[in-house]
């Protein structure tokens, strides 16, 4: 049995609900903690470490100081071993020490919570929208358990991030594989067709209801029905429209939740479309839309729109959703109807976690 190195990013994700686009540097922290945001990194590593002890009680775990790993580890009853400070800030020198001692302390896997720039720190500390997570913090547990057990072949796999308005490679890293628990690299949405597009516009718009709120998710195939639609706002947000007209764009949760509270009486439609290549719908960059919403809106108000090419590019896996919430998570699994074009419907499964 291995030893697995823990290193938390405590303000990972938390600009996600508030519409901010990541979390780096302490300017964006203080504005996402001014705008109500609340850290989230902790509870879902705290997922993740359950299901690795449930599956390898006996295994040795190296860790930082305080929320960077230590605290999450004593929240759930292990006792690991501390090998680091936590540092007075995080940022990305501090990241990559914490790697540095992690795998100094004898660590063979690093277990980390945290996006695409700590992805990238840890590349760099190791010299080995990236394909290095697992599709929830259970299966990163489940992974770890299984590589550690000597059962699981590494790859490896693609750490992407944003430098300004284009996607940039900047490495690879060694990643366990486990089937259908660690996620692929994102692909661009230029397989949805412009054939598709018109078709899928007129069927959305063919469902609204008149004074309801409609909430589109960020992604080039939403906001391309958008546009024809008559509203033109950035791919990268989530906008709010009804009545053809755009409520906000690049809206936050709590402007959302707001929105579809005013309509109460005609209950929000959710229009999303998987993620190129990975297949989530709910979870990844789209963290505006949370929980409550879901739930306001019910498994009947999620509309799911995606081009018969890009859906076939998923062969046959399935949709994911990693919400936050186990029992809105299980409200989406199963078979849900995925508009393809004008009166075009295929029936795809959500996948169970």
């Amino acid at each position: 049995m291995g030893t697995v190195g823990l290193l938390v990013n405590p303000v990972a994700g938390l600009g996600g609900t508030v519409a901010l686009k990541g979390s780096d540097g302490p300017d964006a922290q203080r504005r996402a903690r001014a705008l109500g945001a609340a850290p989230r990194a902790g509870a879902r590593v705290a997922l993740a470490l359950a299901e690795l002890r449930a599956r390898l009680p006996g295994a040795r775990v190296v860790t930082v100081a305080g929320d960077m790993g230590a605290d999450v580890l004593r929240g759930v009853g292990w006792d690991g071993e501390v090998v680091c400070d936590r540092p007075t800030r995080t940022t990305a020198d501090d990241t990559r020490r914490a790697v540095a001692a992690l795998t100094e302390a004898g660590a063979g896997l690093v277990l980390f919570a945290g996006g695409d720039g700590t992805a990238r720190d840890v590349l760099d500390a190791l010299k080995m929208h990236s394909a290095v997570y697992a599709v929830t913090p259970r299966a990163a547990g489940e992974v770890a358990a299984v590589f550690l057990s000597g059962a699981a072949a590494t790859h490896p796999s693609e750490v992407m991030d944003r430098d300004g308005d284009d996607i940039v490679l900047y490495g690879l890293l060694s990643v366990p594989r486990l089937a259908e628990r660690v996620q692929r690299g994102k692909v661009g949405s230029s397989r949805t067709g412009g054939d598709d597009l018109p078709g899928i516009a007129a069927e959305v718009a063919d469902g609204r209801r008149t004074g309801g709120v409609d909430v589109f998710g960020p992604g080039t195939t939403t906001h391309g029905v958008l546009r024809l639609l008559g509203v033109d706002t950035p791919p990268t947000g989530v906008t709010a429209v009804a009545d053809g007209e755009c409520l906000a764009a690049d809206a936050d949760a709590a402007t959302l939740l707001r929105l579809a509270a005013i309509h109460a009486g005609r209950p929000a439609r959710i229009v999303v479309s998987p993620i190129g290549g990975q297949g989530f719908l709910f979870g990844r960059g789209n963290q505006q839309i949370t929980p409550a919403l879901l739930r306001a809106a019910g498994r009947e108000g999620v509309v799911v729109v995606c081009g018969e090419a890009k859906l076939a590019a998923l062969g046959g896996r399935p949709l994911l959703v990693d919400t936050g919430d186990d029992t809105v998570d299980r409200m989406l699994t199963g078979y849900l109807p995925i508009v393809t074009g004008h009166r075009r419907r295929v029936m795809y499964r959500v996948g169970e976690r």
